[in-house]
Parts: C-alpha cells; sequence; structure tokens
C-alpha cells in the first residue's frame, strides 16, 4: 500500500494519472455516438451472428465501437496499420532509413508520415464499411436507411475524423499522461467488455437447472486465468542477457570503460503483432464468405472455423513464421555489433564484428522460437477450452497479452516516475519486476 500512497505525494504524476483518466473517459463516451444514417437494431443482429469473423475480431479492438458503428468504429487500428507499414518500409527505402537514424527529427517526420497513412487508410476502410452496409440486410430489413453516394461519403469522412482524434486522443495520453496512449486505447476498449462477460458467466451459473454450470466449474476458469495471466507476466519480463564487456581507454590521467554490462534480449521480442496478423489473415476467408454465395469460400470458411484442427495449425503456423519476421526487422543484429565494436564492446570468448553478430543472431533466433511458441499457446488455449470443453472464457489469447502487456509496461512506467524521485515504487525493491532490475 506504502507504493500506491507515494503516489499522492507527487503532483505530476497525480496530474499525469487523472489527465490520463479522464481522455480514456473521453474515448469511451465517444464509443456510443452513433454514425448517421444507420439502423443500430438491425446491426446489432447482423454482428451477433458474426462472432469469429473478422468483423467480430476487430471490434474487440474497438471497445464494442464497431458494433454500434459509433464515430469510432475503426479504432485505433488504422494508426497500428500504418505505423507498421512504415517499419517495414524502413527497412527496404533507403531514405526512409536515413531518416530513422536522423534523431528526434527524424522521428517526428517519420510521425508525420504515420499520420497521413493512417487518413488514407481510415477513408479505405471507411469506404469498403459503406460499401458492405449498403448490401448487409436482417431479413427483410436494411442496415442503411438511403444508400448512396451520400452515404458513403458521410460515413468515409466520419469515420476517417474518429480515427484522427482517437490518433489524437492517444498522442496527448503519451506526452501528457502515463503509459503508451495508443495501447491504453486497446487496453481500454478489451477491460470495458469485462462486466458484461462476467454477467453472462453469472447467468450461466444460476440460470436453469441442468443448463448452466456449477460453481466448481466457474472456480476452476477463474483459477486457469489467473494462472495463464501469471505465465504471461513470467514470459513478458523474461530476457536472455548476454555479457559485455568493454575496454579499458586512458585519455590523459583519466581511465574511461572497463565496466561489464549485458545485452538484454526479450523473450518475446515481436510482442502481440503476430497473433494479430495470424487472426486477420485466417479470418479473412470467413469474412468474405459471409458476404459472398460462393460454395467453395462457404466450404473453406467451415474448414478454418476456430476451433478446428486446420485452424489451429495455420494459426501456430503463421504466429511463428510472424514471430521471426518482425523480430528480423526490429532488431538488427549486424547493426547491435557494429555499435559494441565502435564503443569497444566485446562479448567474452567471441571476437568483435561478423562472429558477434553470427552469435548475437543464433542466440535470438533459439529464444524467438521459445516466444513463437508461448504466443501460440497463450492464443490457442482459450479456444480449446471454449470449443472444446464448452468453457465460457470470454477473452481470447490475443486480448490477454495486449492485457497484462500494457499493464505491465503502465505499471512500470509509474514505478520509473516514483523512482526517480526517491520512492520504493509499487512493489518492493526485493519483488520489482525482472524487467526493471
Amino acid at each position: 500500500m506504502s507504493g500506491i500512497q507515494d503516489i499522492g505525494r507527487i503532483p505530476e504524476l497525480k496530474r499525469r494519472i487523472f489527465m490520463t483518466l479522464a481522455l480514456l473517459a473521453v474515448y469511451r463516451i465517444g464509443v456510443y455516438v452513433p454514425t448517421p444514417g444507420v439502423d443500430g437494431r438491425v446491426l446489432s443482429d447482423i454482428f451477433a451472428s458474426a462472432q469469429g469473423t473478422l468483423l467480430g475480431f476487430f471490434d474487440m479492438f474497438a471497445g464494442g465501437a464497431l458494433e454500434r458503428l459509433s464515430v469510432f468504429a475503426l479504432g485505433i487500428m488504422p494508426y497500428i496499420s500504418a505505423s507498421i507499414i512504415l517499419q517495414l518500409l524502413t527497412v527496404v527505402v533507403p531514405s526512409l532509413e536515413k531518416l530513422s537514424k536522423e534523431g528526434e527529427a527524424g522521428r517526428r517526420k517519420i510521425t508525420q508520415y504515420t499520420r497521413y497513412g493512417t487518413v488514407v487508410i481510415s477513408l479505405v476502410q471507411g469506404f469498403f464499411i459503406a460499401v458492405g452496409l449498403e448490401q448487409m440486410r436482417s431479413g427483410a430489413e436494411m442496415v442503411v436507411y438511403d444508400p448512396g453516394w451520400g452515404f458513403r461519403l458521410m460515413t468515409m469522412t466520419t469515420l476517417c475524423a474518429g480515427t484522427a482524434f482517437l490518433m489524437w486522443l492517444g498522442e496527448q495520453i503519451t506526452e501528457r499522461g502515463i503509459g503508451n496512449g495508443i495501447s491504453l486505447i486497446i487496453f481500454t476498449g478489451i477491460v470495458a467488455r469485462m462486466p458484461s462477460a462476467i454477467g453472462s458467466t453469472l447467468s450461466l451459473t444460476v440460470g436453469k437447472p441442468g443448463s448452466g454450470l456449477n460453481w466448481f466449474t466457474v472456480i476452476l476458469v477463474l483459477v486457469m486465468m489467473l494462472l495463464v495471466i501469471a505465465f504471461i507476466v513470467f514470459m513478458e519480463t523474461s530476457q536472455r542477457r548476454i555479457p559485455v564487456q568493454y575496454a579499458k581507454k586512458v585519455v590523459g590521467r583519466r581511465v574511461f570503460g572497463g565496466q561489464s554490462t549485458h545485452l538484454p534480449l526479450k523473450i518475446n521480442t515481436a510482442g502481440v503483432i503476430p497473433p494479430i496478423f495470424a487472426s486477420s489473415i485466417i479470418m479473412f476467408p470467413a469474412t468474405v464468405a459471409g458476404f459472398t454465395s460462393i460454395p467453395f469460400m462457404k466450404r473453406f470458411a467451415e474448414m478454418l472455423t476456430p476451433g478446428s484442427l486446420l485452424h489451429e495449425i495455420f494459426y501456430i503456423g503463421f504466429i511463428i513464421f510472424f514471430c521471426f519476421f518482425y523480430t528480423a526487422i526490429v532488431f538488427n543484429p549486424d547493426n547491435v555489433s557494429d555499435n559494441m565494436k565502435k564503443y569497444g564492446g566485446y562479448i567474452p570468448g567471441i571476437r568483435p564484428g561478423k562472429r558477434t553478430a553470427e552469435y548475437i543472431e543464433k542466440v535470438l533466433s533459439r529464444i524467438t522460437l521459445v516466444g513463437a511458441l508461448y504466443i501460440s499457446f497463450v492464443c490457442v488455449l482459450p479456444t480449446v477450452l471454449i470449443r472444446q470443453f464448452n468453457v465460457p472464457f470470454y477473452f481470447g489469447g490475443t486480448a490477454l497479452l495486449i492485457v497484462v502487456g500494457v499493464g505491465l509496461d503502465t505499471i512500470q512506467q509509474i514505478e520509473s516516475h516514483l523512482i526517480l524521485r526517491h520512492y520504493d515504487g509499487l512493489v518492493r525493491k526485493s519483488a520489482r519486476m525482472k524487467g526493471r532490475r
């Protein structure tokens, strides 16, 4: 409790936390502001049958805004997509790679390009959503009151403005609040569904005799959730530390360097990007099949139903592929080796230069495989519980990874503010998270 009490003693930290909560409250209010020209009741009926498709997947990240088709229906996903595209282009486009190495000025320029990309992606997605809504109907009732180019342009403008506002909101949280604003917006959208999930579980438990769950099953599910969360925390804070020694340099009468340190390599370098990409690719056929009447597409979508053997094989395969692919993009062993050699650093027993880069790449490949298997296990476990054992596990593995990861990052930033001002942090020094030591 002393760590929580210390938060109130730092005016700046208290102001940052209050600013974060206030801006997140603005986001949650905007989720309930509907886009004009749409029958919300008919749309809710359609989304009730769209679980397990790409629509239900993106609605999870939008915090239910897509189901209501609010002004925040696109959520923050266009910004994330634009960021990922810019990161990929930074590797293959020399001018962008040079820009990324120019420090703060280059970072601001790339951020500006990301904003432009977000607007373009939002307009494109808004157009396809508007066209898709015009084709949707529940029985004889249509979703759109007055189809046409007027509705399409209005929907594109509204959804693009909502995403741009969310992008600005996330940047304000990062700059004036605590934690990463974009991640916290996704975190809030997922956590906002907790009350309804708890209510659904209780309704199954205390429902009609013989049709509900017993209390033992509910307690077992809660214990399993806690164990999964503890496992995620352990893996997200785990590191492979490669020892690094810096040679001594004598300049005049002063001696520089000569210290021992380590190069920390995270077990899960790619974060939640692999399961997001893998889910999007696998769910795409199911989404297309919902808008077409082609028998082949419908049969293929049924084969990729969540819980089926083919779905899980493809899902795990895509996760492992994107773990290695994204890690290769964000972490370059050659650059790390060159920087170590430039400042007189070396790994004991390994020759500086090419041999060091090969050694780092070898270690990184091994721990990336462990991280990919860990992500696959966490993402597949909820599906197995739901489909095979009929357990009401309402949060997918991707959602759990995001919630736990963002929670850890936010706590670490609060700890940094406390430690900077000579407080002990939220936890005792002996129990502090490994990633902060």
